[in-house]
C-alpha cells in the first residue's frame, strides 16, 4: 500500500484473477477534479437556492399567524363553514373522477385504439389551460343558455352559483391527476395475471375486482388523495363558476381583497395547517423508500 497515492480512496471488491481465481484486492477510485468539486458545490447551491424559495414564504405565514389560523379554525363560524363545504366538494369530485377515470384508465394502459392520442391531449388540455378560462369554459356548457346548463334551469335544476358548480370546477381541473395516476398503476399490474383468472373461471369483472383492482390499489389511493388536494386548491375555475357559496380558496381571497393582507394572513396560515392532512396521507400511502 506504500505505492497508493494519498489523493486515492481505496476500495476492495471481488475481481477475477489470472488462471480463474478470484480474491481482494485494492482498486483505486479517481481523484475528483477541481472542475467536479466546484460543479457538486454549484448545484447544492442550485437546490438550497429552491428550497429556500419554497420554504421561507410558507414558514413566513405560519410564523407570523400561525397560532391566529389555529384560532380562526376553531372560532371563525364562516371559515368552518367554508372548510366544510370544500371538504365536502372535493371528495365528491374526487369519488366522480375515481368512478369515471378508472375505467378509463385501464383501457388506456391496456388497450390500443384509433383515438387514444386525442383522448390523452383531452386528458393533458385542463393541466395546461388557464383556470380561469377553464371556469369560463365549464359557464359557457354550464350556465343559463349552456348546453346542458339551459335544460337543467328549465326542470329547476341549477349548477352556477351551486355547490354542484363547485363540484364540476373541481372535477374538471384535478379529474386528469387521477386518470394518469391510475394509469400508471395499472400499467404496471402485468395482464397476463388477469388472463390466469379467467381461466381459472373468473370473467373479465371478476378478474379486474379480484386481481387488478388489489395490485393497483395503493397508486390508486395515492391519486385519489393527489386529486384531493388539487381540488381543495382550486380557485380560478371555481371562482367564475361559484363565487358562493364560497369555499376556502374563494374566502382567502375575499379575505384578501376586502380587507387587505392583516385579515388574510390567518385564513392563509389555517388553509396551510389544514392542507398537511392530505400530504401526511400521501406520504403514508407511499410508504418509507
Amino acid at each position: 500500500m506504500a505505492n497508493i497515492r494519498p489523493d486515492y480512496v481505496p476500495d476492495t471488491r471481488e475481481v477475477p484473477r489470472s488462471g480463474g481465481a478470484s480474491g481482494k484486492e485494492f482498486v483505486r477510485n479517481p481523484p475528483r477534479s477541481g472542475r467536479a468539486v466546484l460543479a457538486g458545490a454549484l448545484a447544492g447551491l442550485l437546490a438550497s437556492a429552491l428550497l429556500l424559495f419554497l420554504l421561507v414564504p410558507v414558514a413566513g405565514v405560519l410564523g407570523s399567524d400561525g397560532a391566529a389560523g389555529a384560532r380562526l379554525l376553531v372560532g371563525d363560524a364562516e371559515l368552518r363553514a367554508a372548510l366544510a363545504l370544500t371538504a365536502v366538494t372535493a371528495t365528491a369530485a374526487t369519488l366522480l373522477a375515481a368512478l369515471t377515470g378508472v375505467p378509463l384508465a385501464w383501457l388506456l394502459a391496456h388497450r390500443a385504439f384509433r383515438w387514444r392520442g386525442v383522448v390523452e391531449v383531452l386528458l393533458d388540455l385542463p393541466l395546461v389551460l388557464p383556470h380561469p378560462v377553464a371556469g369560463i369554459a365549464l359557464l359557457l356548457v354550464l350556465g343559463r343558455s349552456g348546453v346542458v346548463g339551459g335544460p337543467l334551469v328549465e326542470r329547476g335544476l341549477r349548477i352556477v352559483g351551486t355547490p354542484a358548480g363547485t363540484v364540476c370546477a373541481m372535477l374538471f381541473v384535478s379529474a386528469p391527476l387521477f386518470v394518469s395516476a391510475a394509469r400508471e398503476s395499472f400499467a404496471r399490474v402485468d395482464p397476463s395475471l388477469e388472463l390466469v383468472a379467467r381461466t381459472l373461471g373468473e370473467n373479465a369483472w371478476g378478474a379486474f375486482r379480484r386481481v387488478t383492482l388489489p395490485l393497483a390499489r395503493r397508486g390508486l389511493l395515492a391519486g385519489a388523495v393527489v386529486t384531493w388536494a388539487r381540488a381543495v386548491s382550486e380557485f380560478g375555475a371555481v371562482v367564475v363558476l361559484a363565487y358562493n357559496p364560497k369555499v376556502v380558496s374563494v374566502l382567502s381571497y375575499e379575505r384578501f381583497t376586502g380587507f387587505g393582507l392583516r385579515e388574510a394572513l390567518p385564513v392563509a396560515a389555517a388553509l396551510l395547517l389544514a392542507s398537511l392532512l392530505p400530504l401526511a396521507a400521501l406520504r403514508a400511502l407511499r410508504g418509507p423508500r
